[in-house]
């Protein structure tokens, strides 16, 4: 089967003879690619509610693949057992939602080598989390598709340091990669923090001020991040 691209990404970052847990897997269909290619010798394919893990089911059984895919019905990490899986995929949420079950899942969480994480939006509050919570973001890629643009991140355990905020927004590995999005991805967030200007510009309160200066200092360092992007 052909994957979309931003699943493609986050397939690819799968090592081979790895053992997965798909966290919200949905149609199921990152699992049935990984065994179908032989990349991983057996995956978890969970989700919190049944319609998603129904469909997911079905396709698992038309694929006929029910002794290598496990399906789950709970919560995150909480359908795990300690050092069940050595990789956990949890993509197509919202950055908070991936926050959560990291957090909620934390003794299962240590037991487990690398994650690929994909938030849909908070990206900069889950690379806030990551830091403080001894987590060491390996590498990121952005994938483009139709007009969004996607943040995947592999992850692993370990002391990271970041030297400036703008990093929470704007991935250091994106930068040190030279990403081929990243100019993109830097002038929409420039377009949208210009949008958050002229909104707090009418409101006079002290709050409004305090949050214009912080989103104006945002302003300038994206731009900073954009003068060196030299390629």
């Amino acid at each position: 089967m052909k994957l979309s691209p931003r699943l493609k990404v986050i397939a690819d970052y799968v090592n081979n003879n790895s053992s997965v847990a798909d966290i919200g897997t949905d149609h199921g269909y990152i699992p049935v690619y990984l065994i179908e290619n032989n990349i991983s010798k057996s995956v978890i394919a969970s989700d919190v509610n049944k319609g998603p893990l129904e469909s997911a089911r079905k396709y698992v059984d038309l694929k006929k693949l029910n002794h290598k895919i496990d399906l789950r019905l709970g919560d995150g990490l909480r359908t795990l057992k300690p050092n069940e899986v050595d990789t956990v995929i949890i993509a197509g949420m919202g950055g908070l939602l991936i926050k959560k079950i990291l957090e909620d899942g934390s003794e299962i969480a240590e037991t487990i080598d690398n994650f690929i994480l994909q938030p849909m939006i908070a990206s900069d509050e889950l690379r806030k989390y990551l830091v403080k919570h001894n987590y060491k973001i390996i590498d990121e890629k952005l994938v483009k598709e139709g007009d969004k643009i996607y943040e995947v991140m592999l992850v692993g355990h370990g002391k990271d340091s970041v030297e400036d905020e703008i990093y929470y927004e704007i991935g250091k590995k994106l930068i040190k990669n030279k990403d081929p999005l990243l100019k993109e991805l830097v002038y929409k967030k420039l377009r949208e923090t210009e949008d958050i200007l002229q909104k707090i510009k009418v409101n006079e309160s002290i709050k409004a001020q305090e949050k214009l200066n912080i989103t104006k200092r945002k302003y300038e360092k994206l731009k900073e991040v954009l003068k060196s992007i030299d390629y």
